[in-house]
C-alpha cells in the first residue's frame, strides 16, 4: 500500500512539473504573440505609408498626355 501511495505521489509530482512547464510555455507564447503583433502593426503602418507614397507619385504622372493619346487614337479610328 505504501508503494501505491508513492506511485501516486510520483504521478502527482510529474503532473505538477508538467503543469508548470505548460504555464512557462504559455507565458513564452504570449510574449511571442505580443511581439509579433507589434511587428505586424509596424509593418502594416509601413505598407500604408508606402501606399500613400505610391499614390502620391501616381498623382503626379502626366495623365493629360495619356488622355491626348486616347483622343488622337479615337480621331484616327473615325477618320
Amino acid at each position: 500500500m505504501s508503494s501505491e501511495f508513492q506511485q501516486l505521489a510520483d504521478k502527482v509530482s510529474q503532473l505538477a512539473r508538467l503543469a508548470q512547464g505548460l504555464r512557462d510555455e504559455n507565458a513564452e507564447l504570449r510574449r511571442t504573440v505580443k511581439s509579433l503583433s507589434e511587428q505586424n502593426a509596424e509593418l502594416n503602418l509601413r505598407v500604408d505609408q508606402a501606399y500613400d507614397r505610391v499614390a502620391g507619385v501616381l498623382a503626379t504622372l502626366p495623365v493629360a498626355e495619356i488622355d491626348a493619346l486616347d483622343a488622337n487614337s479615337e480621331e484616327q479610328e473615325t477618320a
